[in-house]
């Protein structure tokens, strides 16, 4: 799956990031959020800036995530008002200013937005294996969160392992579809 991300040709991977918005946008779960937590690319994931650039223009309060420096595998998120509030990070990545951040459990997103390597029918995701988006995900403040997995057409698959602590997402969005995924 790495490969195939990163053999991606930069316009490919930008009209795909574009249909991947366009499809987060005709969600219900989209128009109904106040608050939507997404995330800024790496390593040519899906673009998820288009996505939190409208939320921001629509009037959404928009959380991106940020590497808690002192806790590995943990996340705290940051309300910015713009993509300008953002800052080199940790593993390269863009986070909000440390000033911005607070634990996940100060707030309550609608909508998450998350990436993965993979993301099969059954809604599990695979990611880099660091836990990060397990941990925030298993919080009490995403319990009522309507989960989307982020992802080009070829990483979704068929079939992932999944261990019971994992929480399947409620929607699997990529450039060629939207699979909503049935409760379990």
């Amino acid at each position: 799956m790495l490969a195939g991300r990163a053999a991606l040709a930069e316009t490919d991977a930008s009209l795909a990031s574009q249909a991947v918005a366009a499809q987060v946008f005709s969600l219900p779960a989209y128009r109904n959020a106040r608050e939507i937590a997404a995330y800024l690319p790496i390593k040519n994931e899906v673009d998820a800036a288009l996505v939190a650039e409208k939320a921001l223009a629509d009037g959404k309060r928009l959380l991106l995530p940020r590497c808690r420096n002192d806790a590995p595998g943990l996340l705290d998120l940051g309300c910015v008002s713009c993509l300008s509030d953002v800052v080199a990070g940790r593993f390269g990545i863009l986070e909000p200013r440390q000033a911005l951040c607070r634990p996940p459990e100060a707030f309550a997103p609608d909508l998450i937005l998350v990436p993965g390597l993979a993301f099969d029918r059954r809604g599990n995701r695979l990611g880099f294996g660091g836990g990060y988006y397990d941990r925030l995900l298993a919080l009490p403040m995403a319990a009522a969160a309507f989960v989307v997995g982020l992802g080009y057409a070829f990483q979704l698959v068929d079939h992932l392992p999944a261990e019971p602590w994992d929480r399947p997402v409620n929607a699997v969005v990529t450039d060629r579809q939207t699979l909503l995924v049935p409760p379990l």
